[in-house]
Parts: C-alpha cells; sequence; structure tokens
C-alpha cells in the first residue's frame, strides 16, 4: 500500500499542495471548522491527524510482523511517561520537517507557532518518566518488539505557577481540547476488580483452588499513542489505560431523584486515572495509589495474556515469548497478580506457576531513597486485593523457608529480608516482592549498582549473585540534540555526515575538531544563536531581559533537598555579598536559571522555591548587583522548556549529595550539548567524567565513602557554619530577613534545618568546595577558545550515553529479543 509520506515524496513539485489538501480535509471533516481563514490551532490539529494516519499503517505494519514471526515480546510498565510533544518528533521521524515548513507557510503560518499549539502530555513527574520515553523511542528505532503501558492520566502532575515567589498549583489538564495523538480504543474494555473476598472450593479433580468474588469492578479503556521509530518503519505505541465505570449510573436512585448518588459511583470509579500521584496523607490517598498501580497492572495482564493465547502455546512456554519489564517499584503489583492468573484462572501448581514468574519479571530500581520504596499496609491490601495478599503471605512463607535452610543460624536475616515486615499492622514490602519475583534486577549507574549490592540490599545480592547488574541510563539523542538543538545538529551533521543519530559513538570524530579555531569559533556561534533565541523565550515566560552575553549557569531538575537547589542559592547570595562588598570586584558576568517543581505536600522544597524567587527579587532590583549577576526562575518546567534550556547552557548544575541521585540524565542531555558540568561524584556524574575527563569538568564536594565516613563521626554543621566566615555571613543574611523584610522569619526553617537538625544533605559541608569550583568555571569562562574546546570534547565523548546502548544491553542481558527486521 502507498503511504502517505511516499506520495509525497514522489510529487516533489507537488508536495505542499498534497499536505495541504490533507490537513484542510481534517480541518473540515474531523473539526467541523472552515480552513479558511488559516488558524494555528486547527492547522495543527489537521496536520497532526495527517501525521498519525500515516503512523498507524506503519503501526498495522508492524504488528503484522510481529504476529508472523511469532517473536518474544517486552511489556514495559511504567507509572510515568514524559513523552514530550508529538508533532516535531513525529515529523522528525517521518523526515517531513521541511516539507512541512513549506507547506503551512504558503497559507502565512508559522511552524513554530502550530508546534507550540501541543500542551506536554501530563503523564509523569520527572526523570523516571522521561527515561521511560527515551526507552520507547529506542525501542522503536531498533525494530524491538516491545510496548509501553502505563496510565492515561487525565490531569498529570499539575501546572506549576509562581505567584509572590511561591509554587502554586493548578490543573495540568492537558487534554481539555482533546489531542490528536491518542487513538481511544472504545470497545476494548477489560474489568479490573476490587475488594470482594477470596473464597476456597473444590475443582472437579479434588484439587483445593481459590476465587476472588463479590468484587467492585472498574472498566479500563485502551488509550494507545503511537512511537514511531527514527530512520525505519517500525511503529510501537504507548498504551494507556482510563478508568471508566462498569455502568452508567443507579437508574433506581436517579428515578428516585438522588441525581448526585445515581452517578457518584461512576465519578469515583472514573477518579482512578484522574491525576497522577495523588497525596496520600489520608487512607483515602493510599488507597487510591494502591488502586492505580492495581488498575493499570491488571488491564495490562489482560492483554498480554490475550496476546499470548493467540500463540497456542503452553504456559510453560510463556517466558520464552514475554518479559514483563517494571520500571521502578510502583508496577510490582504485578508479580502476585500474575500468581493469581497462573494459579486461579490457569490452574498451575504453584512451584510451575512461581518458576514461570521469576523467569517473566526484571526489575529496574531507580532510587535509594528510603521513602521511595514502597511499603503497604496489609491491612490497605488485603481490604483492596485479598486475594493478592494471600498470595504474598504465601511468597513470603515459602522465602522465609529458603532463607532458614541456607542461614539456619541467623532468624534475624529472615525478618530484614522478607516480603512481610510484622508491625502493627504488618507491612509488605513492595521492592523486596520486585527482587524476589524477578530474574533479574538492575541499577541505572555503575555507583547506583554498587551501592545497590553492597549496602541496601546486600544481603539480596549475596543470596541471589546472579541477579543484580548494572545497565547506566541512556538518552535519545533524537529528542535532545537533533530535535531540541537544530542549529548545532546542523554543524555536527555538516562537519562529520549524520550517522551518528543512530549511532551516538560517530560523535567521538569531533575530538580532533575540538582543537580547530575555525571550528571552534562556528562552535561559539551556534551557542551564542541558542543563548539569544533562550532569551527570547525567558522575555516571553518571566519578562525579563536577560544580557545573553553573560555565562548561563542552569540547574533545572524536580525540587528536593538532596539535590541541593539550596547549595547553588548560597553559592549565589555569596557573590551577591561580594559585589555589595566590594564593587569593583573581579567577576564573570553571571545569569542563574533555576526551573522544577516541588511536590504539593513537600514543605521545604516549596520554601526552597520562595526563597530562589526571594533572593532573585533582590539581586535583579539592585543596580549595582544586577549588571553582573543575575536569577531567573522559569515556572512549569516540562519537557519542551527543557528542549529550550539544554542548548543554551554554558554550566549544567549536577550538585546532589554523593550516593543519593540513583543516575539522573539531565546530566547526560546537557552535556550532549555541550555545557560543561559542575557537580559531585554522584550517579552517572561518576561515568561522566570517565568518558569525558576530570579536567573538563569541574568536579567538587566529598564522595560516597567521605560522606558515610563524615556521618559516622558525627557530622556537626555548626563547625562549618562558625569556621567559614563567608558562610557564616550568607546563612545570617538569610536569617536576618534580607530577602523577606517584610516577613523576616519566613527562611528561619530553612535555617534550623542547616544549623539545629544536622543539614541532613551536608550542604554546609560541601559549601567551600562548591565555591571553589565555580570560581574556577567563572575564570575558564572567560578563556573563550579553551572553554569552546573542552564544550567539544564533552559532546564528541558522550556515545555511551544514548538510549539505544542502555536499551541494546537490556534486549541481549536481560530481555532477551531480537530486533525485527523486515516489515514487508
Amino acid at each position: 500500500m502507498e503511504t502517505q509520506t511516499t506520495t509525497y515524496k514522489k510529487k516533489q513539485a507537488d508536495t505542499k499542495t498534497a499536505l495541504l489538501e490533507d490537513i484542510q480535509h481534517n480541518v473540515m471533516t474531523y473539526l467541523g471548522n472552515d480552513y479558511d481563514p488559516p488558524r494555528t490551532d486547527t492547522y495543527y490539529y489537521g496536520l497532526s491527524l495527517s501525521l498519525r494516519e500515516h503512523l498507524i499503517q506503519r503501526w498495522l505494519k508492524t504488528q503484522r510482523s510481529v504476529y508472523e514471526k511469532n517473536a518474544k515480546r517486552v511489556y514495559y510498565l511504567s507509572m510515568e511517561f514524559l513523552p514530550g510533544r508529538f508533532l516535531n518528533n513525529t515529523l522528525m521521524a517521518l523526515d517531513l520537517q521541511e516539507e512541512c515548513r513549506k507547506t503551512v507557510e504558503t497559507v502565512g503560518l508559522n511552524m513554530t507557532e502550530i508546534e507550540e499549539q501541543e500542551w506536554d502530555p501530563g503523564l509523569g513527574n520527572g526523570g523516571l518518566g522521561r527515561l521511560a520515553s527515551c526507552y520507547l523511542d529506542s525501542l522503536a528505532g531498533m525494530n524491538l518488539p516491545a510496548y509501553g503501558y502505563g496510565i492515561r492520566y487525565d490531569y498529570g502532575i499539575f501546572y506549576q505557577d509562581i505567584v509572590d515567589g511561591y509554587q502554586f498549583e493548578r490543573c495540568d489538564n492537558w487534554v481539555r481540547t482533546g489531542t490528536p495523538w491518542e487513538i481511544k480504543r472504545r470497545g476494548f474494555l477489560y474489568a479490573v476488580h476490587f475488594y470482594g473476598r477470596s473464597e476456597t472450593y473444590t475443582d472437579a479433580d479434588g484439587h483445593l483452588r481459590h476465587r476472588w468474588v463479590d468484587t467492585e469492578n472498574v472498566m479500563a479503556m485502551a488509550c494507545d499513542f503511537l512511537i514511531p521509530g527514527y530512520g525505519n518503519e517500525h511503529v510501537t505505541n504507548m498504551r494507556l489505560w482510563a478508568a471508566v465505570s462498569s455502568r452508567e449510573f443507579q437508574l433506581e436512585e436517579f428515578h428516585e431523584g438522588d441525581y448526585i448518588g445515581a452517578v457518584e459511583s461512576k465519578v469515583m470509579s472514573e477518579n482512578i486515572s484522574r491525576v497522577l500521584y495523588p497525596r496520600d496523607e489520608k487512607v483515602e490517598g493510599k488507597e487510591l495509589r494502591l488502586k492505580q498501580q492495581y488498575f493499570f497492572v491488571a488491564a495490562t495482564f489482560q492483554d498480554i495474556i490475550r496476546r499470548f493465547k493467540k500463540t497456542g502455546k503452553p504456559f510453560s512456554q510463556f517466558p520464552d515469548s514475554v518479559t514483563v519489564h517494571l520500571n521502578d517499584t510502583h508496577p510490582s503489583i504485578s508479580i502476585p497478580e500474575f500468581m493469581r492468573i497462573l494459579l486461579d484462572d490457569e490452574n498451575l501448581a504453584w512451584k510451575e506457576a512461581w518458576e514461570i514468574c521469576i523467569r517473566t519479571f526484571a526489575y529496574t530500581n531507580h532510587t535509594v531513597l528510603p521513602e521511595a520504596l514502597e511499603m503497604w499496609s496489609a491491612d490497605l491490601l488485603g481490604n483492596l486485593l485479598p486475594r493478592h495478599l494471600e498470595i504474598i503471605y504465601e511468597i513470603d512463607r515459602r522465602f522465609r523457608q529458603e532463607l532458614r535452610k541456607k542461614y539456619p543460624d541467623n532468624p534475624e536475616k529472615g525478618d530484614r529480608m522478607a516480603v512481610i515486615q510484622h508491625d502493627f499492622p504488618d507491612k509488605v514490602r513492595m521492592v523486596h516482592l520486585a527482587i524476589i519475583g524477578s530474574h533479574k534486577v538492575n541499577g541505572v549507574s555503575m555507583l547506583h549498582t554498587a551501592i545497590l549490592k553492597n549496602k541496601i540490599f546486600k544481603e539480596f545480592h549475596d543470596f541471589y549473585p546472579d541477579r543484580f547488574i548494572n545497565i547506566t541510563n541512556g538518552i535519545t539523542p533524537r529528542r535532545w540534540l537533533l530535535q531540541s538543538n537544530p542549529l548545532l545538529s546542523e554543524l555536527i551533521t555538516k562537519t562529520i555526515g549524520n550517522g551518528w543519530i543512530k549511532d551516538l559513538n560517530q560523535l567521538s570524530k569531533l575530538v580532533p575538531l575540538a582543537e580547530d579555531p575555525e571550528f571552534r569559533r562556528e562552535w561559539q556561534r551556534v551557542k551564542n544563536q541558542n543563548k539569544i533565541l533562550f532569551a527570547s523565550y525567558v522575555l516571553r515566560k518571566t519578562n525579563l531581559t536577560i544580557n545573553t552575553k553573560t555565562f548561563f549557569d542552569i540547574q533545572v531538575k524536580r525540587i528536593h533537598e538532596y539535590k541541593r537547589q539550596l547549595l547553588n542559592v548560597l553559592h549565589i547570595i555569596t557573590l551577591y555579598n561580594r559585589i555589595k562588598a566590594s564593587p569593583d570586584h573581579d567577576i564573570t558576568p553571571r545569569t542563574v536559571f533555576f526551573a522544577g517543581k516541588a511536590a504539593p505536600g513537600y514543605f521545604m522544597a516549596k520554601l526552597i522555591i520562595k526563597l530562589i524567587n526571594s533572593v532573585a527579587d533582590v539581586i535583579n532590583h539592585d543596580p549595582a548587583v544586577n549588571a553582573r549577576l543575575q536569577m531567573v526562575f522559569l515556572p512549569n518546567y516540562c519537557v519542551s522548556q527543557a528542549e529550550k534550556v539544554i542548548p543554551a547552557a554554558d554550566l549544567s548544575q549536577q550538585i546532589s549529595i554523593a550516593g543519593m541521585e540513583a543516575s539522573g540524565t539531565g546530566n547526560m542531555k546537557f552535556a550532549l550539548n555541550g555545557a560543561l558540568t559542575i557537580g559531585t561524584l554522584d550517579g552517572a556524574n561518576v561515568e561522566i567524567m570517565e568518558e569525558v575527563g576530570k579536567e573538563n569538568m569541574f568536579i567538587f564536594g566529598m564522595n560516597v565513602d567521605e560522606v558515610e565516613k563524615l556521618k559516622n563521626e558525627g557530622y556537626d554543621p555548626r563547625r562549618c557554619y562558625e569556621k567559614d566566615a563567608e558562610l557564616k555571613s550568607v546563612i545570617d543574611l538569610i536569617r536576618a530577613g534580607h530577602f523577606s523584610p517584610k516577613q523576616p522569619d519566613l527562611f528561619l526553617p530553612i535555617v534550623t534545618e542547616l544549623l539545629d537538625h544536622g543539614d541532613k544533605y551536608m550542604v554546609l559541608a560541601d559549601y567551600r568546595s562548591y565555591i571553589q569550583a565555580q570560581e574556577a568555571a567563572g575564570r575558564l569562562y572567560r578563556d573563550t577558545a579553551e572553554w569552546t574546546r573542552r564544550s567539544i570534547l564533552n559532546t564528541a565523548r558522550m556515545g555511551k550515553f544514548s538510549s539505544d546502548r542502555a536499551i541494546q544491553e537490556y534486549a541481549s542481558r536481560i530481555w532477551n529479543i531480537s530486533p525485527i527486521r523486515d516489515l514487508s
């Protein structure tokens, strides 16, 4: 069948006409609008539908090929995806960017303005979701038979406004006008069960069986978003589940006049997929979170088993056809759900079912933060999922037996490693369940995996010595260089060809060019243009005029104490003090940018946002300072904003306390785009340093062992405060209310946390080393030729950090899947 793209390519002279007619047809038939006069919003929709039609053709061809080859498939389960905008990514994958630009220009429209019509899908919160989306891009680009599964949230995390310096959250209603990229499978529904009870019965063969009865049901509707591979015909899908009521409303209540009660059950059912990560301080919030996790897991497994049964194979061969990958701990309820299906629906014996289960699952751990290692109250889980709790207790009982056999003289080990933590009430350790029920567990950087093996899960590693492996995270160069930085991509492609787009290691060809003065000038010209473009965006978003000749120092990420935005603020106040004390102080003019969201219930993180904005307000309005130092907080950080920030960065701040960041991928994105990193030896910073060279970064602070040593010796932050006069003056300025004159005590909780509550993330301990690293960065930036040389080397040596490399490792080391090459 001849596709739309083929048609467009064949009609070189007539391309614009063919595509324009298609867009206008969609505007009329799908939107019911007139295409004349042309409107940016309707033409965005019409163009997107044209592209989606082509993706559907490729997706169908891909699915046929997977079925025909009886290929093993991977199901990638994630509570979050952050795909970013679809339009430009699809145009790039289909090589239609130039055709579309010319087409819309014929009717007086601007392609950039059309792209801005699209809202970022509110399907994730941060790095976890963005990593999942990078991996889907690579899976499609590498022709691998794999799918992403998650939840189709109506409102996502939240839309961040900054009002008087404070974060305010409002609904991120990203689909309020619909989205042309979504395919709702309205006739494709699965029933998901909650509550009820578990009962036993004897089957026809005299075997004792279990069944889950008297449940409340919610329907899961599949919503597909198509993900094209770059430079091939492969299209996969991100299948997200939307909750719909099993019945519209209670008709009897409606007739009796109880209109609210009539629709109450419908509304409550559909709340499951309303919001990403509902607040869980109350029991109702906790239950909703668990409902969300089970909802998408149960629907996904019905989908998986539907496909598997088409093969006609017995369940003993299930792991040869299917791998289920758990992206962090949230989907780990999959393990008892699959066991329930095998035991209760398929009538397998426990031993066979458990062996199939372990061979099917793989688990990626993404955090060392204790609060992120999920535990559920057994009472809560048993009320919502009674049969699953029975299965979990049986998994726990059998695992404790194994531990007693291996460690007969160490009963405490069983208590530490067990799935059930006996308490009042009992707790279910979901991360232990994920480790026990998977055949492979991976960390996401060499340092992170070492911490998992040697500290956090050392006893599990001793018990399962072959289970834990490392696969360092990666990012897709298609979105994070080719799409987000077209000026630099054009320079690189003009210089070394376009092979780097699919093989990032080819960037190493740039290494000798770092010594070429003419190439350095071209590189610097691109950076300056990107800074001008970004400054225009900042002006539009914040009404601040930025001097593009200043040093762009950027920290954009989720606001959390361990990420130490506070350390960055202390450095800025240090510069402020120096300039105020000595107006002639020799300082590299600098603009510091922040962006990121704090969790709605995270008081300290939200107060740090207020501090950032209060310090910025003082600095930016002080004529004695603002010519050499500016601060900007960009509201509502998201993927599309990151695509504008990252190409403009000179300095990338990756300054978390060593041992807390599992990997990070922002560090990779900035370095790939030529920013130099100032950072600790945390997460993937260690491996970036090994690749780009320590001399091409600004490494500071304690390493993991030094952090541990200082903690064990008894860290006293007041000693740092008392012995460093410059640090003391900075803290005292905050405490005195200099940045909050109308509320002098406003930031006392921050000062108290640092000085009196132990400074948990050792901000003061790393302060002086950080200041020295920042001074070195400022000095080097003045040497344009040398800074640019190191910038080029950062980009040139980032080949390892492609998501293609990471996915190839998953495919060969965990999933055992092969590409689908022939899509004919």
